[in-house]
């Protein structure tokens, strides 16, 4: 199993003060991932979401930590694709340099975004979103490999054109879609993709998508012939030695997270307001409920919080059920970056060996 981190840039308060703090603390949690040998940092890619996520150009923020790192891959989890948001062959030139600056690190995951805020920000009509993402994720390939590169579609028509640079990794960098829902998980499959997954559910809903992920995948053929036979899911993680302290920083991150996620992306009106989410520490009562239910059979499997134990027995569970990368939530909205960084370093050290 490969671990890794998600960038949000989380903000329980925002402010430009706050914004420009928490970006400089990303790239130090990315340089000390880098350190302690985590496999990925994935940074996302989202607009107007305030408080839930800052971070709206992920390929300028991946730059930076290329240039200081040296081990670590660099994902885009996920680089919204639609042509509204970002035409194709824009798309894949910045992919392209990236892979050349870093020698080789990328990774990049394709999505669409599901959020009102967002679709309406760049005016894009609901009816063509999938439409433009799948025909934009058949291209970007072809973009990569073909010295000239021509294409008559449905949303695109693009003339004879040399799309450069090209991408150091052949013969493309390993391609990942965002699966908000079981089909999407499935499509990821059958197109050859690894797929991106917010965590949800208990292990049996885990097991059941995971199932449908690789049976979908093992007849797939991928672009250019490519199969990335890869599920990851994106756990909200805090592992400190201090049981209680990790829980009541690790639960009240998860909640803000969760919560937060959950204004944007089901909501039925676009939400331009602040968003009206809990930032409280959680009661005596919350706190012991939360950490009593903890790796109980049929609980949800959704965050890893708690002591090395505690994180060691809630991986071993996405292990059994079948993940092959988590991509931890670590840089919580509520949680300090010294929390985050103690964090990094306590899971390094005590939960990873256990899966080595």
């Amino acid at each position: 199993m490969k671990f890794s981190l998600l960038i949000e840039i989380q903000l329980a308060d925002p402010s430009p003060a706050a914004e420009k703090r928490a970006f400089h603390e990303a790239v130090r949690h990315a340089v000390l991932a880098d350190e302690l040998g985590y496999h990925e940092v994935w940074a996302v890619e989202h607009h107007g979401l305030s408080g839930y996520s800052h971070c709206s150009a992920p390929e300028l923020l991946l730059s930076h930590v290329a240039a200081l790192t040296k081990r670590i891959r660099l994902g885009h989890g996920v680089t919204l694709t639609p042509g509204r948001y970002n035409h194709p062959i824009r798309v894949a030139e910045r992919i392209a340099v990236l892979d050349i600056m870093s020698e080789g690190r990328v990774d990049w995951g394709s999505g669409k975004s599901s959020t009102l805020v967002e679709q309406g920000a760049f005016e894009i009509d609901r009816a063509d979103l999938d439409g433009q993402w799948r025909e934009a994720l058949a291209m970007i390939p072809r973009m990569w490999r073909d010295e000239m590169f021509e294409w008559q579609g449905t949303y695109y028509h693009v003339p004879p054109t040399a799309v450069i640079p090209k991408p150091v990794q052949q013969p493309h960098p390993p391609i990942f879609a965002a699966c908000s829902r079981p089909e999407t998980v499935e499509l990821a499959g059958a197109l050859g993709l690894g797929s991106l997954n917010f965590t949800a559910g208990n292990d049996d809903h885990l097991k059941a998508k995971i199932a449908s992920y690789r049976a979908a995948i093992a007849t797939a053929r991928g672009a250019a012939g490519v199969v990335n036979n890869r599920f990851c899911c994106t756990p909200t993680t805090l592992v400190l030695d201090d049981d209680r302290r990790a829980c009541e920083y690790g639960f009240r991150g998860a909640r803000f997270f969760q919560e937060a996620l959950a204004t944007y992306f089901f909501s039925r009106e676009r939400v331009v307001q602040p968003i009206d989410v809990s930032r409280a520490p959680l009661t005596e009562a919350q706190l012991a409920k939360a950490m009593a239910e903890r790796n109980r059979p049929g609980s949800p499997l959704t965050s890893i919080v708690g002591d090395p134990a505690a994180a060691i027995e809630t991986v071993s569970r996405f292990q059994a059920a079948g993940v092959d990368e988590l991509i931890m939530v670590m840089d919580l909205g509520t949680v300090p970056h010294e929390i985050v960084e103690q964090s990094l370093r306590t899971f390094a050290h005590k939960v990873v060996p256990h899966f080595s």
